[in-house]
């Protein structure tokens, strides 16, 4: 009865996100071609102009949806489901917004295309009510959504050597979505009573013998699973299937970038880093100085770094430490850091100089991120699967980086970093690097460490400048 209960709560609101979805999406164009067509009578009547800019507006909200997600309202909690809206939002407003003045070049309108009008102040004040409509639906949404739908009882099922604390930590972020209600060690009689009580079974840590045998389990007994990813699993998330003969295979290519996808990300490696270094020289200056006068020079910091094909390079960052701090992560409350760098990484401005090694081939824009070779050793000797890192170029932003944290640990980084080589695509880096803009709005994206935390790869940084 739980179950059958629990199953009709779901139905429900499944159907009241679909119904909030459309109302949101529509809302979101009401108010642009409302408050744009305030100026442009083309927008009020049905004409060449308002078909184009419709189907623009319709076309880049179903790319910005494919990068950044949607109304993801019970599956996200409310600020990043917000913020990567309203990213996905401003960009679909602009682009459609540029259209719309092209189409304002004639003869009865223009004469010369005009960017920064009157028009601009319309799009302004749609974008801020736009963003707020966004925020309150998002709100009312996840509140309507778990009014409906309970925390679904989980059960999960670990091994001995599973570090259980650090799982249940990350369920309880999500206790509107989940509730634990038990965990058990796979080795114990009882699983199958314990998974027909459970709304959903995690899985983490299981010999891969009985996690298949769990997994069937759960199967027929139509439970939802969760399993936390092996390295097997990530190696095969990418296959193919393949028919040989009349049996189906999963082809599993090892090579992962043709030579047609490498010119292609060169050339955007080059052409991106140089316009980016082209029109932030103004700012780089500044934050130069401002280095200078608050801990003198030098102002760039120089170390080596493990990239693609076990090859090391020098790392180009702006100092945020003072100088003679040593080859250890920042921490909380940290007093290395200096006033002028705390600023820096907490904007992570502190990153710009690696746009020069970038442009010269160092690093790529989007890839695992570079190691401190004081880690490189130690981390292969803990998690041997780690040299899989070095199938590609280090990078300037990833999963690792869009979805971890900066004390996001050695382990779920490596498996965030192999996720994005093995499934890697042209068209993957293009949402990454859209989606690298949502890192500024999470709050704990740059939490530092504890203060006898071990330290992931990432932005540990600095050996004293």
């Amino acid at each position: 009865m739980r179950t059958l209960l629990s199953r009709l709560n779901r139905h429900r609101s499944e159907i009241l996100v679909s119904g909030l979805r459309v109302l949101t999406y529509l809302g979101l164009a009401a108010l642009f071609f409302g408050l744009m067509g305030i100026r442009n009578w083309q927008l009020r009547h049905l004409s060449r102009t308002l078909a184009t800019t419709l189907l623009t507006w319709i076309a880049m909200s179903v790319a910005m949806v494919a990068v950044y997600g949607g109304y993801d309202v019970g599956r996200k909690k409310s600020r990043p489901i917000t913020s990567s809206m309203s990213l996905g939002n401003l960009i679909t407003c602009l682009v459609t917004y540029l259209q719309l003045e092209i189409m304002n070049v004639n003869p009865a309108n223009n004469q010369h295309l005009t960017l920064f009008g009157r028009d601009i102040l319309w799009l302004l004040l749609c974008v801020i009510l736009q963003t707020a409509f966004i925020y309150g639906m998002v709100r009312a949404g996840n509140w309507l959504y778990f009014r409906l739908h309970l925390p679904r009882a989980c059960l999960l099922i670990h091994d001995e050597a599973t570090r259980v604390e650090t799982v249940e930590e990350k369920i309880g972020r999500y206790r509107l979505q989940w509730h634990l209600a038990e965990t058990a060690l796979w080795t114990e009689p009882d699983l199958e009573r314990r998974i027909e009580q459970a709304d959903v079974v995690f899985i983490a840590g299981v010999p891969d013998s009985a996690r298949l045998r769990l997994l069937k389990i759960c199967y027929d007994q139509r439970r939802d699973v969760v399993c936390q990813a092996e390295l097997q699993d990530i190696m095969l998330s990418a296959a193919q299937p393949l028919i040989v003969d009349d049996a189906l295979f999963l082809e599993m290519d090892y090579h992962k970038m043709t030579l047609f996808q490498r010119i292609v990300k060169r050339v955007t490696d080059i052409a991106v880093s140089a316009l980016v270094l082209l029109l932030l020289w103004p700012l780089m200056g500044l934050i130069a100085l401002s280095i200078l006068l608050d801990d003198g020079a030098p102002v760039i910091f120089r170390q080596e770094r493990m990239t693609g094909g076990g090859h090391t390079f020098k790392i180009r960052k702006f100092r945020t430490m003072r100088r003679g701090s040593g080859d250890v992560s920042c921490e909380e409350d940290d007093t290395r850091v200096t006033r002028v760098g705390r600023i820096l990484r907490r904007a992570r401005l502190d990153e710009l100089p690696q746009f020069w090694n970038i442009l010269i081939g160092d690093m790529t824009l989007v890839g695992p991120r570079p190691e401190m070779l004081a880690n490189v050793e130690k981390y292969k000797s803990a998690l041997p699967s780690f040299v899989y890192r070095e199938k590609m170029k280090a990078g300037l932003t990833g999963y690792a980086q869009i979805e971890g944290r900066y004390n996001t640990s050695p382990e779920d980084k490596l498996m965030l970093d192999l996720m994005y080589i093995e499934r890697f695509s042209l068209w993957n880096d293009i949402r990454l690097l859209f989606r690298t803009l949502t890192v500024f709005f999470k709050k704990d994206s740059a939490a530092p460490f504890a203060k006898a935390e071990e330290a992931p790869s990432g932005r540990e940084d600095e050996a004293g400048g």
